[in-house]
């Protein structure tokens, strides 16, 4: 490596110190948590603006953002306010700079100065102005300019910033590279340049943020998320190898609590999961610890597999852990599998079958004596399956033999949440338990592979036969008396139905009162000869299941509830499903929602009631809302009332919210990614994955020279993530 070249991780001084800075110019970056010359050379425009067409003052249009260039004539104070005017021409015609507030202006732009300025034009009393305006004094050397007269870039800049942020931001941005970009060195590997013609380091920081050409700013972009999906799929397959580096347990069962288990279901499962259980039981029959993905559309019969992973860990003398984000998953997860287990029961107690399945549900809710119970057999192995939140993993929770994690619906849990579950299994044990992740949100493949590339996929692509597609509808409230009237139609027809309110953590007390409120005028006023039950997140546990319970065995007509029913309850005989103020909800979980009905041969239906703005367009797709929180309820409903098909719902969903919401990036232990889009950018990321996992493959140490720098960019990027990348 050459002397004078350094890289990115090595820009360490301050800001202030950067010549043409200082400490009250540094403010401002400062405000935006940046503080190094390579914090800002990595903080990106967010967008451009093309101020390169200069324009005569006698052609500017209203209202239009236009570029001019031109001379200051003079200058005149107006008004009470404190207005100063500021006169400048071009020889085709004038136009007055208005500075509200802002005198000083008189001495910086003093009459006979030569400027370029950009802003939007407006005509007041016949006079043609420009208020908000950057400008730029011309000198010798017209490519020196950064503000006008070139594409500019725009920053993300946070509320409360003062004014002119923005220049600044875009100055010191400037002063950095000029100080530092030739000196860069490039980390990636001469052939990976050549191979995808990408521009160097160099070229691609600097083209990023002041680029020349529209073609020389999409180089830089395609060179920048190539890094970025390059050192994640470096991340993910280190991973990757770690855990296929540790013992883990091999199973040598021959399944039989499985094929009982199977046999006593009261339905054939589906090709996909006869494949999905066959590539489980491969991976826990391996001396390697299982690390594989499971995920599928709603219905297609993920807790089904997820049992036959269990019976297998038991079956050879260990403990399975169920894992679920909140206490009503928990619960619902432990009523179906207790529901499935005592079908199974007579045939599980047959010689030669042993050890039967023992369940348990272990929440922060429990009474302390049942509490203290259930920790007691869990300790001594006569509870093999174990139900809980994460009150799995708090103090004094000790497992027998735990040989298998399921974490279900995981982007909901921490890093570190994670780990200590997996760290208590390998107290009472040297190897590392099998792990099946589960999620009932079907993932686009793009974002599999950034944030599950290290694991094993499985997916449920098909649905059991006889499920029907559910019809879905968007409505406004205008036509409530309807659609109660369906309903009673419905459940005098032998069906149920769900009308679920909204659940959000920030109105809890309100959405609990709205739901009960409701509840009270249904049962009075719209359905007083109907059965009509209520459930929601603060009922107790014993009286969830007592509901659920009726619910499912039809003492119900009508489940009331809170989005507490999002997943776990199977009720075949539901076929409507009835949801308020859908807008409020994510398109995941309203995906989530209707598929608690559609599970079985009755005709099924979704009925989401939103404002009447939104219906409207909703059901006249011309008519699309300006407000922009409107728009993106209107293509959220839009896809759902569209489509069935939880895969196309998965990318309409990441097209609308973006990669680092759509599945907590944030949370798997990786940088989120700054410029790089997994939907817009899949050619990137597939060749960025190609290279980064042949790199693994032949140079796992980075020994090779060529690969020196690529070490440090890599430890210095992850050197806090290390850690928590290979437990996520």
């Amino acid at each position: 490596m050459m002397s004078n070249k350094i890289l990115l991780k090595d820009l360490t001084q301050s800001i202030q110190y950067l010549k043409g800075v200082g400490p009250k110019r540094a403010k401002i970056p400062e405000l935006l948590g940046l503080t190094t010359v390579g914090d800002i050379l990595q903080y990106y425009p967010r967008i451009y603006q093309d101020r390169r067409h200069i324009k005569p003052i006698s052609q500017l249009r209203k209202g239009e953002r236009e570029t001019i260039k031109g001379v200051v004539i003079g200058a005149e104070q107006t008004g009470r306010r404190n207005i100063l005017k500021i006169m400048v021409s071009d020889g085709t015609g004038y136009i007055s700079l208005v500075c509200f507030g802002r005198p000083q202006m008189r001495k910086y732009l003093p009459t006979g100065t030569h400027i370029i300025l950009t802003g939007r034009v407006n005509v007041f009393r016949s006079e043609i102005q420009i208020s908000d305006f950057e400008y730029e004094i011309l000198k010798d050397n017209e490519d020196d300019l950064i503000h006008t007269n070139r594409i500019v870039p725009l920053y993300p800049l946070g509320l409360g910033l003062p004014q002119g942020a923005q220049r600044t931001m875009r100055l010191i941005a400037r002063l950095a590279l000029d100080r530092y970009v030739q000196d860069l060195a490039e980390p990636l590997p001469s052939s990976i340049l050549v191979k995808y013609r990408l521009p160097d380091a160099s070229s691609a920081i600097k083209g990023i943020h002041f680029p020349d050409s529209e073609e020389e700013y999409k180089q830089a972009r395609s060179r920048l998320v190539f890094d970025e999906f390059f050192y994640l799929q470096l991340a993910l397959g280190m991973r990757r190898q770690r855990e296929r580096q540790k013992e883990g347990i091999a199973y040598t069962n021959q399944g039989k609590l499985a094929e009982v288990f199977i046999r006593s279901l009261p339905f054939s499962l589906t090709r996909a999961q006869e494949r999905v259980i066959q590539e489980i039981r491969r991976d826990m029959g391996s001396p390697t610890p299982m690390n594989r993905l499971l995920h599928g559309d709603v219905g297609s019969g993920k807790t089904v597999v997820a049992a036959v992973a269990a019976l297998t860990a038991v079956e050879d003398g260990c403990q399975a852990a169920v894992l679920a984000p909140t206490e009503i998953l928990a619960e619902q997860h432990y009523f179906n599998l207790s529901q499935y287990f005592v079908k199974a029961a007579s045939q599980f107690a047959s010689p030669g079958i042993s050890p039967s399945p023992h369940l348990a549900l272990l929440t922060s809710g429990l009474k302390a004596r049942e509490k203290e119970e259930t920790l007691g057999q869990v300790r001594s192995g006569e509870v093999n399956i174990i139900v809980g939140t994460h009150a799995l993993i708090q103090e004094g929770v000790e497992f027998h033999r735990l040989g298998l994690v399921i974490i279900d619906e995981q982007h909901r849990f921490g890093v570190m949440q994670r780990a200590a579950l997996r760290d208590k299994a390998q107290l009472t044990s040297t190897v590392a338990p099998d792990c099946l992740v589960m999620t009932a949100t079907p993932i686009p493949r793009t974002l599999a592979l950034t944030v599950y590339g290290d694991l094993d996929t499985s997916v449920l692509d098909e649905l059991p036969p006889g499920r029907r597609q559910v019809i879905t509808k968007c409505r406004s409230a205008e036509s409530l008396p309807r659609i109660y009237a369906f309903i009673r139609d419905q459940v005098k027809a032998g069906r149920q139905a769900y009308i679920v309110y909204p659940l959000i953590e920030e109105s809890e007390e309100l959405d609990l009162k709205a739901a009960t409120v409701a509840y009270e005028h249904l049962t009075k006023e719209v359905f007083p000869d109907l059965r009509v039950g209520l459930l929601h997140g603060r009922i107790r546990p014993d009286e969830k299941d007592e509901i659920m319970q009726a619910f499912y065995e039809h003492r119900l007509d009508v489940l009331v509830a809170t989005s507490v029913i999002e997943v776990g309850i199977d009720v075949p005989n539901a076929s409507i499903m009835m949801i308020e103020e859908a807008e409020r909800f994510g398109l995941a979980q309203l995906h989530q929602l209707r598929g608690r009905v559609g599970r079985s041969t009755h005709p099924s239906y979704c009925i989401l009631l939103t404002k009447s703005q939104i219906a409207e367009a909703v059901n006249s797709p011309h008519t699309i809302p300006d407000d922009d929180s409107l728009a993106k309820a209107v293509q959220r409903i839009s896809s759902l009332v569209q489509t069935n098909d939880g895969f196309k719902i998965a990318e309409a969903d990441l097209a609308i919210r973006g990669p680092g919401e759509f599945f907590g990036t944030r949370q798997s232990g990786m940088p989120e990614l700054k410029l790089a889009n997994p939907i817009q950018d899949i050619k990137q990321l597939q060749a960025a994955r190609e290279e980064a996992f042949s790199i693994l493959e032949n140079d796992p140490t980075f020994s090779n020279p060529e690969h020196q720098l690529l070490r440090q960019v890599f430890e210095h990027n992850f050197k806090d993530r290390l850690v928590l990348s290979e437990i996520s």
